[in-house]
């Protein structure tokens, strides 16, 4: 059996046997009201009473987004009750969530509306909750920051057991050190958020280059200027195939009428922005611009068959979104498919896992894509701007503990005023790519090396090799202890070392 007809055959099979759970289409979302959050609250508190003092506690969710394994006996939280949207104020321009809710079930909450958050991740499946204590990035992050720079309140069960409130008035140790915390301090309960007007559609505009000093420059000045060539920029990321062939991806808001490109069904989206010179241009409706990565994963449908055309045509349009493909990546964790499929192939021992989201300054971008490039065969890379929101700078000195902290965000410490560009690449490598002894994730701990060389660091949903003297040099110095003997003094929970590095 080829591995056309083998894709095919999971396919077909996983549609039968796995909860497939929403298609790629709206739904009617409607917010669960206050007194439901309360039993939802109810529950979550009453599971944490009930696990024995000194045993550790975790979500007990069916779901994630996180590309690290984890280990350990800490008993599961019931969370049951905590994935809707609570209200939306569309006057205030807000919106309660709960911390188990997806922001495909939020944006569909609020776009009728005509509002949506101000960053929305690229992945459906993506929890208020997990973005905010972890990361998430977007095309509107040059212009609104980082997901948890638009969140006012925050609700989180720490690990004393009690419900937090916290704000950049009240709490605001807990507030300003709960991002990138990644449950080492607690769980998001309820988030008050803001939201922006949302347009009708996106024009498009993908402007090759043919050099990554070039195009690092130009990518640089839209993310400050939130123009080019006079054109204004609502949306801005750019995808790499290769230091010769780079990608500007420009979207700006519209509500003229059009038609529009709809690439859940046979065109494949990452693949539209490719050509030889110049200038090309696309539009999408607005909810299908939100959502152009997940039908595809990005581009990580591939290694299932998804994008092969004959494949594609069988494939259950229904089953085009990272929630199924994250289905497979069970089975094939299961039964160990893809390295089967890779021996048999190429016969390779064995391949090297390489997800990773890393960040640098403009300044030392093109250089890193150089270096990428010249290691490794992966290809595409996704890359997007941040800066930190305007007036998040007004929270640098505030607190007890993170008074002294000079960033806004201490444990992802981002200043006000930088650009940085987040890389994403996903995919493998040969496992004696650095060398027939070079070790376990050899090529993972090159990346950690470079990228802190060009004054960097990287996301951590997943496997990360720091040594403890380096990762707190990256991620807060001895704050995260200092919070969590506030925040979780019985450690209830994992320290984020522990759980980011050792896989706690």
């Amino acid at each position: 059996m080829g591995i056309r007809d083998a894709a095919v055959g999971l396919a077909a099979k996983a549609t039968q046997s796995l909860a497939l759970g929403r298609g790629v289409d709206p739904v009617n979302v409607e917010p669960v009201g206050w007194w439901a959050h309360q039993r939802g609250v109810d529950k979550l508190t009453e599971s944490f009473r009930a696990i024995p003092a000194g045993q550790r506690a975790r979500l007990a969710k069916k779901t994630s987004n996180l590309f690290r394994g984890r280990s350990g006996d800490a008993a599961g939280l019931d969370v049951s009750g905590l994935h809707g949207v609570i209200a939306v104020d569309p006057v205030a321009k807000t919106a309660d969530v709960q911390g188990m809710c997806t922001y495909e079930d939020l944006v569909d909450a609020t776009l009728p509306h005509g509002l949506v958050p101000m960053v929305v991740p690229q992945l459906k499946t993506i929890t208020l909750g997990g973005a905010v204590s972890g990361m998430g990035v977007e095309s509107t992050c040059f212009r609104n920051g980082l997901p948890h720079e638009s969140v006012t309140e925050m609700d989180i069960l720490t690990g004393t057991g009690e419900i937090v409130t916290c704000s950049p008035e009240r709490n605001v140790d807990l507030y300003r050190g709960f991002p990138n915390s990644y449950g080492s301090l607690g769980y998001a309960v309820r988030l008050r958020v803001l939201l922006e007007d949302a347009p009708a559609a996106v024009e498009l505009r993908h402007v090759r280059f043919h050099d990554p000093d070039t195009f690092a420059a130009a990518l640089g000045t839209a993310a400050e200027t939130a123009e080019y060539e006079g054109v204004r920029v609502d949306y801005l990321d750019a995808v790499v195939f290769s230091p010769e062939e780079l990608y500007l991806v420009l979207g700006t808001a519209s509500e003229e009428e059009g038609p529009v490109s709809d690439y859940t069904r046979e065109r494949v989206y990452y693949r539209s922005i490719q050509h030889p010179e110049g200038v090309l241009r696309d539009r999408l409706a607005f909810r299908d611009y939100l959502w152009r990565w997940d039908i595809d994963w990005f581009w990580c449908s591939r290694a299932f068959g998804a994008q092969d055309p004959t494949v594609r045509r069988l494939w259950p349009r229904s089953l085009r979104r990272s929630s199924f493909y994250w289905k497979l990546v069970g089975l094939d964790r299961r039964f160990d498919i893809e390295h089967r499929l890779t021996r048999a192939r190429t016969g390779e021992p064995h391949r090297e896992r390489v997800v990773q989201d890393v960040e640098v300054t403009t300044d030392r971008l093109a250089e890193w894509l150089r270096w990428f490039f010249d290691s490794c065969d992966i290809q595409p890379m996704w890359l997007c701007p941040i800066r930190l929101r305007a007036g998040s700078e007004k929270l640098v000195g505030t607190g007890e503990l993170t008074a002294a902290a000079d960033a806004p965000w201490p444990l992802y410490p981002l200043k006000p005023g930088t650009t940085w560009i987040n890389a994403g690449f996903w995919s493998a490598v040969p496992g004696d790519l650095m060398g027939p002894d070079a070790g376990e994730g050899a090529f993972n701990r090159a990346i950690e090396a470079k990228v802190h060389e060009l004054g960097g660091h990287k996301s951590l949903y997943s496997e990360a090799f720091y040594t403890r003297e380096q990762f707190e040099a990256l991620y807060g110095g001895e704050l995260p202890a200092r919070l969590k003997g506030v925040f979780d003094p019985d450690g209830r929970f994992p320290g984020l070392y522990e759980k980011t590095v050792e896989g706690a």
